[in-house]
This record gives structure tokens, sequence and C-alpha cells, in this order.
């Protein structure tokens, strides 16, 4: 799914704050902490199957409003903490959107079954080869 940074951009919502961490005085002065708001339900970017998929794959991420929240305070710039939060929730999105392969089952092997046979007929011939050496143990038992 590729998912189109322009669009998603115009929908979300930027709350800063101030940030704890390095930065010095600075931290003090600039609001650098980026919570990035993003409402799946009045999203253009996705139908009503994806937004029941992203909805359900994505519960745990909502906050009490419904919308999805990615906080991001790494960087000392606001930009850069802003641009890594979308990346972050287009990873989201993306993975959320994500449908594994079903699997096909398919038959044995040709290879695999040639191998088993092959072990049959050893074991075959290692237990024939026992019985034979029992066998001729009894009827030629010293007296």
């Amino acid at each position: 799914m590729n998912i189109n940074r322009d669009i998603l951009q115009k929908e979300v919502f930027y709350k800063t704050s101030r940030s704890g961490g390095k930065g010095g005085q600075n931290v003090n002065k600039v609001s650098t902490k980026v919570e990035l708001l993003f409402s799946v339900n009045d999203s253009v970017l996705f139908n009503d199957d994806e937004k029941v998929l992203l909805n359900d794959k994505l519960q745990s991420r909502f906050n009490k409003d419904g919308l999805i929240q990615v906080i991001c305070d790494e960087d000392r710039s606001q930009y850069m903490n802003k641009q890594k939060a979308l990346e972050r929730l287009i990873g989201l999105l993306a993975i959320s959107l994500h449908k594994p392969k079903v699997r096909k089952k398919k038959g044995i092997s040709k290879a695999y079954n040639a191998a088993r046979l092959e072990n049959k007929k050893i074991n075959s011939a290692k237990k024939k080869a026992e019985e034979l050496n029992l066998i001729s143990r009894l009827l030629f038992k010293p007296i």
C-alpha cells in the first residue's frame, strides 16, 4: 500500500509542547515535542474496508477521542520531530493495511516422497536381516 504523504499531511493535526531531555536552556523556551493526531474515520485516503481493518488493528493506539496518537520528542527541532512522527504514522498505517498471503496447501514433494520410500526400504531390510539372524541362531544353537 502506497500512502500519499501530501494528502496524509493535510489530514493530521499537530500539538506541540515543551520537551524534556537534551537541549540545555533551549528546552525551557521552545516547544519541540510533537504529538500527531490522525482520525481514521474522517480520512479520505482509505475506503470503508480499510478503515475497519485499521480500527481493528490500531485499537490500542487510539486516544479517548478516537484519534491515532503518535508522539515524538527525539530531536531538538520541532520540524524534525514532525517529520519523524509522520514517518511513524505512515509505517503504522502500512503495517496495519498489509494482508499476508494465504498459504496454499500443496502436496508432498517428489523428492521428499522418494526419500521416505528409500528410508522405508532400508528399515525393512534391517528388520529382515535381524529376523534371519535370530532364526539362524535358534536353529543352529550349539548343544
